[in-house]
């Protein structure tokens, strides 16, 4: 008999056991702070899925985490480690302001696309620096990644010092956006087919992030780039007797990786704040590391992580905003014990897992001559 473990075991119960085994690690810390759990579960719960505004915000954080993790994944399926999301969602979000910016009062359903486009090819371009230094010069691609997150950063800061300030303003801000080039609301998009909720930050990026990430399964499973790209990943040595050039798939790749997270600027700045500053990509093209580990690198996995994350930061913030014990920092460590358990020991559980599987399954026969 054979006694393999099911897919399903190391696809649909190991992780469910991983994120069981966080969410006791987090019981631990807020005991450890005096906080009531029963309170502190319903909190988060209500904060992030118990009310239409709860969901809304959820779902929009979610949204930079899609991007974010698809573009992790994508990379990660090359073998390579894309840590720069940082950097390329800044550019991303440079991007879209110059075009918002440049192209206002053209149509809507014009800019749109267009915004796209320029978000796109500022991520792809910047994360093409260290893709070619990679693939023609050996140079590390963790090293050089995040050491481009800070020269964005710098980068970012020169222009909002300078040309892209906005007149007579103290802060390093760009000039806000007209109200005709923001992105619609999932709000007003409901409204036209008469369905009324609570109006939120959640907007079309989200319908654009699941058409990513079933746009990005197509790609890796069913196209020769993706199946060239998962070779690559899987065993170079072999994909160079079969003549695939990896100079090309790292360059390809690590671009569209850049452009995947490049859309959180759409989300936060043309859906969101209409406004570019410092901050706004605010840690979600590092979490998008956690998202991918969570969701095994694959799209359908990154959606639901990505939900769960969103959860967690809305409800956090619910929770660190009624709990005078719980501030931002420890909502950072929930996060972060999550993704210890999910990604770092996510194999912790697993023999133990296939033993009671083979209990249960595949008991030892009674004759023992079989």
């Amino acid at each position: 008999m054979n006694n393999k473990p099911l897919w399903w075991l190391n696809v649909i119960v190991l992780p469910i056991a991983n994120i069981c085994l966080a969410f006791l690690a987090c019981v631990v810390v807020l005991l450890a702070l005096g906080i009531n759990i029963s309170d502190a579960i319903v909190q988060i719960y209500q904060g992030a899925f118990g009310s239409q505004e709860g969901r809304g915000y959820t779902l929009y954080y979610a949204t930079n985490f899609i991007f974010s993790g698809l573009g992790v994944a994508l990379a990660w399926h090359a073998g390579l480690f894309n840590i720069g999301g940082e950097g390329q969602a800044t550019l991303g979000g440079l991007g879209v302001t110059i075009a918002c910016l440049s192209l206002d009062g053209i149509s809507l359903w014009l800019l749109i696309p267009l915004s796209m486009i320029c978000c796109a090819l500022f991520s792809g371009l910047w994360a093409l620096i260290p893709a070619w230094l990679n693939a023609y010069r050996g140079s590390h691609i963790v090293i050089s990644t995040i050491m481009f997150n800070l020269i964005a950063s710098s980068l970012l800061v020169y222009l909002l010092a300078g040309v892209l300030k906005a007149p007579d303003q103290m802060a390093a801000v760009s000039s806000s956006l007209s109200a005709g080039s923001a992105l619609p609301t999932m709000a007003q998009l409901l409204s036209l087919v008469g369905i009324d909720i609570v109006t939120t930050p959640l907007n079309i990026s989200f319908l654009f992030a699941l058409i990513a990430s079933a746009g990005l399964y197509f790609y890796l499973w069913h196209t020769r780039l993706g199946f060239e790209t998962r070779v690559i990943g899987l065993n170079e040595e072999s994909a160079r007797f079969a003549g695939i050039s990896r100079q090309r798939i790292v360059i390809i790749t690590m671009m569209l990786s850049g452009a995947l997270i490049g859309f959180i600027g759409l989300n936060e700045i043309q859906g969101n704040s209409h406004q570019l500053n410092v901050e706004f990509v605010a840690g979600f093209g590092f979490a998008g590391i956690a998202v991918a580990l969570m969701g095994r690198n694959n799209p359908l996995g990154i959606i639901v992580a990505s939900i769960l994350f969103g959860g967690l930061y809305q409800g956090g913030s619910e929770l660190a905003f009624n709990e005078e014990a719980v501030g931002n920092n420890i909502i950072f460590l929930i996060q972060g014990l999550v993704v210890l358990f999910c990604g770092a020991l996510q194999w912790m559980l697993k023999p133990t897992l296939e033993h009671w599987f083979n209990t249960l399954y595949h008991p030892k026969s009674k004759n023992k001559g079989v």
